[in-house]
């Protein structure tokens, strides 16, 4: 190895106190492909298990933790024990190639379609409209109070479910527009009970998760087990989160004794639109703030070695790869081996079985223009 990118290959030992072997994870990406039961297919397992051989974590693609937040066709579940031996396959398969295996676990709210939700309820936060400016999906229902308290008894059943088939960890998807944080969103959560209004209460409903999950690894778990958070750091709309909001989130998240928070961003470099006056990047900004009591995972838009050099030279603590590990699943092996130049950065039309992809993202990865680099 290249001695300049040693840094990245530093082990890190995590609060919960599970090692990881360096400072590389797998970041959690849909594949849409499970079973039609919802159940984690072979095909997964073979596109995690391609992958999981170099990174340090494995993050899998979201599993739903109610059969009402069910976010698109062809992501696995966790909501049910039926789906434990699946899951168990999964966490093998990444864990037998040497990453730590963490399963997203989340609630898709107002972005579930009504045909993939039980009677076509789609709920969320307040009765706000669907995506802004697609005219997608329809005016969402409030969830009442006790729903809201079920649904956070979920995310500790999915993750027992975890515990059981044998994960290292979770990790709470707070971000990219979905049930957590929509309720911490003042565009999405026009509440006027506790979980609403200020934001103090904006924040009730996701710290209420973390506090459940920890609960139930507590009961649960015979060994370390991981505990993390990802989330959106803005959004576009007014109202919307802005970088003092997404500031007062990580303060109380640093206090929760989380293993990491994930800071969720289409470009490491991208700096704030509101909130703070700072020219730095948000992931910067994020890890001065709260980088000493909690480790910051970073990541977006990173593709090469130098990349990725660059990005954990601002002192995070990890970075993640999403479709950089997609198109080349040896990228780290081959920073590990010296041979950082024959990184692939582009990915191939004919590489699909080279590359150990699921057949329902290989599709949406060719014809989604501008969503991968592609060379033919």
């Amino acid at each position: 190895m290249n001695t300049k990118y040693t840094a990245l290959f530093q082990p890190i030992l995590l609060r919960s106190g599970i090692q990881l072997d360096n400072r590389i994870a797998m970041a959690p990406m849909t594949t849409w492909s499970s079973n039609d039961d919802y159940t984690v297919s072979d095909e997964e397992i073979a596109y995690y298990s391609r992958r999981s051989n170099g990174v340090g974590m494995v993050i899998t693609g979201c599993a739903y933790v109610t059969a009402s937040g069910k976010a698109f066709q062809g992501g696995f579940g966790s909501d049910h024990d039926d789906f434990i031996p699946g899951l168990r396959r999964l966490a093998s398969a990444i864990k037998e190639q040497g990453a730590k295996a963490v399963l997203q676990i989340f609630h898709g709210g107002r972005k579930c379609p009504p045909e993939l939700v039980p009677n076509g309820d789609v709920v969320s936060a307040s009765a706000v409209s669907g995506e802004p400016g697609t005219g997608s999906n329809p005016v969402p229902r409030a969830l009442t109070e006790t729903e809201i308290q079920s649904i956070i008894r979920d995310f500790g059943e999915s993750t027992r479910r975890a515990i059981e088939a044998g994960f290292d960890g979770v990790e709470l998807h707070g971000a990219n527009g979905y049930l957590i944080h929509q309720f911490f969103s003042p565009y999405t959560n026009r509440r006027e009970d506790q979980y609403g209004g200020s934001l103090e209460k904006r924040l009730s409903f996701p710290l209420a998760v973390v506090d459940e999950v920890k609960k139930v690894v507590a009961e649960h778990a015979k060994q370390p087990f991981i505990v993390g958070y990802r989330f959106s750091p803005e959004e576009p709309e007014t109202p919307g989160i802005t970088m003092s909001d997404t500031l007062a989130l990580v303060d109380v998240l640093a206090k929760k004794e989380l293993d990491y928070l994930h800071v969720s961003t289409l470009e490491f470099w991208s700096a704030p639109r509101r909130g703070v006056e700072d020219t730095r990047s948000r992931i910067e900004v994020i890890k001065e703030r709260v980088g000493e009591s909690v480790p910051v995972i970073g990541v977006g838009s990173i593709s090469t070695a130098d990349d990725a050099l660059k990005a954990i030279q601002t002192g995070v603590s990890m970075i993640a790869l999403g479709r950089e590990i997609i198109i080349d699943p040896d990228w780290v092996e081959k920073v590990k081996l010296g041979k950082e130049s024959e990184i692939e950065t582009k990915i191939k039309k004919d590489a699909k079985s080279h590359l150990v992809v699921p057949a329902p993202l290989w599709k949406m990865i060719i014809n989604r223009t501008g969503w991968f680099p592609i060379e033919d």
